[in-house]
């Protein structure tokens, strides 16, 4: 059921993308136990103007290799698997493709279960 995207500055190769949104992807399978084939991402890249943050919020210091993902979710995973969540993903997109951790950005939006539909016209959650 998320709904990932993933927002970066433009000029990574295809294959930096494909291995962030496979990183993202793996670690909702790890963490929360997304379903491996419950995968929809939005990539998105922005030039220097149009990807705005503060370099040092909360005192972390980030580079122009930010990445902002941003998951929207059924509401119901607890605090620690939302930790896990956050942890496992800097991890793996630490190794591959390479993304320093203070230049990933989570937020999390949770929504209520009837507020999907993945196509028919149907509200799959809720039959």
């Amino acid at each position: 059921m998320p709904l990932v995207r993933i927002a970066l500055r433009k000029g990574k190769s295809e294959e930096y993308r494909r291995a962030l949104a496979d990183g993202v992807h793996q670690a909702m399978i790890e963490a929360i136990d997304a379903p491996p084939q419950d995968r929809f991402q939005i990539i998105t890249e922005h030039s220097a103007n149009d990807l705005i943050y503060d370099p040092s919020y909360l005192g972390i210091e980030r580079g122009d290799d930010i990445v902002m993902v941003q998951i929207t979710l059924s509401a119901g995973r607890k605090p620690p698997q939302k930790r896990k969540l956050y942890q496992r993903m800097a991890e793996l997109l630490a190794k591959n493709p390479g993304l320093r951790p203070q230049d990933l950005m989570i937020n999390l939006v949770e929504t209520a279960w009837e507020n999907w539909s993945f196509g028919n016209g149907e509200a799959q959650y809720t039959k």
